[in-house]
């Protein structure tokens, strides 16, 4: 068997495969030893797994002595290659195929450089340097010539680091359609509430209790408190903002509203309760 290629059973897909998968495409070859077709596919396999050095790994699962992952992942005939990458199941084919066209599979499930980039950038954020990750989205952000995925790692990263002019800046490279994913809403949201960090919530506080319809003072003590994570009172100043004038200042209350829950997320608890609030209040 090839270097690059190890057998896997029950006891080990876990390890082996599904955790593997989220640092290189795993290749797993269902097969039998009664199985002719198998008998052709199993050079081939090993052979690419060689030739591409450990970009992917290749496991090789005996379907009559594991029936459980067989019947598990589907596996009906056989030869079955299934490919999981970040711990799921992307992509198979069925059968004996010429090398030229497994080549083509596996080249389709590679991660492009910028990607990789992305992946090593992670693992530095995670372990505290920040200055390396930064380096590297900076590198994957010119591999790619453009690639929403990068921009939205650097604006997270530049978010958590403070520096919110170059977060800003990160953000303008977006596409237009990336807004459409939860995750960059949500950045953005971030961002536009990181500039209420330097307000004066003792100023705001007592402009508000000196006169309750100071709508202004209240939207701007709403969004400090988001920037400081103290949504449930964020979201009570500006229920109260719709409550006194639904339409002030072009319907700042609910799109203030509706960009915390972008931030909070759809299953969060807060989300919520105070979309039922409200739908109270509008109603």
């Amino acid at each position: 068997m090839s270097a690059n290629a190890l057998d896997v059973n029950a006891a080990t897909f876990q390890k082996e495969v599904i955790d593997a998968s989220r640092t290189v495409p795993v290749l797993v070859d269902f097969w039998a030893p009664w199985c002719g077709p198998c008998r052709a596919l199993k050079p081939v396999l090993e052979k690419l797994a060689d030739q591409y050095q450990g970009k992917f790994r290749l496991a090789k699962i005996n379907s009559d002595e594991n029936p459980q992952l067989s019947a598990q992942y589907g596996v009906r005939s056989i030869p079955n290659v299934k490919a999981f990458v970040d711990g799921e199941l992307v992509d198979e084919f069925l059968g004996a195929q010429p090398e030229s066209a497994v080549r083509q599979f596996i080249d389709g499930l590679l991660p492009s450089p910028g990607e990789v980039l992305r992946k090593q950038a992670a693992a530095l954020s995670a372990a505290g340097d920040g200055a390396g990750a930064l380096a590297l989205l900076q590198q994957a952000a010119q591999a790619e010539g453009h690639d929403d995925a990068v921009y939205a790692d650097l604006v997270e990263l530049l978010l958590a680091q403070g520096r919110i002019d170059d977060a800003k800046a990160a953000a303008g490279k977006l596409g237009p359609l990336a807004a459409d994913e939860p995750r960059v809403r949500a950045l953005l949201a971030r961002l536009d509430f990181a500039d209420a960090s330097g307000e004066d919530a003792s100023a705001l506080r007592a402009r508000i209790e000196a006169e309750p319809a100071d709508l202004e003072a209240r939207l701007r003590l709403a969004k400090l408190d988001v920037a400081g994570e103290r949504y449930e009172s964020a979201l009570d100043h500006l229920i109260e903002i719709i409550r006194r004038d639904r339409k002030w200042n072009g319907e700042a209350g609910r799109k203030t509203m509706l960009a915390v829950f972008d931030l909070l997320g759809a299953q969060h608890e807060l989300t919520g309760r105070y979309r039922r609030k409200l739908a109270s209040v509008l109603n």
